[in-house]
């Protein structure tokens, strides 16, 4: 296995990770900028009113994008399988 093979897997596996994680990041951001608005308006300064409905979206967004996300990994896991002889061969 040559040194790029190896960098080519591991940015395919970072790239992955960032896609598959981003739609649960994006509901925490955006359920915190709209609570932190709602804050700022009404002058309510309690922090689990902001924790609370981030796991809720995050949450919801697991349950939204969760067969998205196994496909991703499977075809993932199944692409890196099948070109494993590949890999151990050089």
């Amino acid at each position: 296995m040559t040194p790029d093979m190896v960098v080519d897997m591991l940015t395919k596996a970072l790239q992955l990770s960032l896609l598959i994680a981003s739609p649960m990041l994006l509901f925490g951001l955006i359920i915190g900028l709209i609570i932190s608005i709602f804050q700022s308006v009404t002058q309510i300064q309690e922090m689990t009113l902001t924790f609370i409905p981030k796991i809720i979206g995050v949450i919801v967004a697991v349950m939204l994008f969760a067969p998205w996300m196994l496909d991703k990994l499977m075809t993932y896991s199944i692409q890196l399988f099948s070109n494993l002889h590949n890999y151990i061969g050089k």
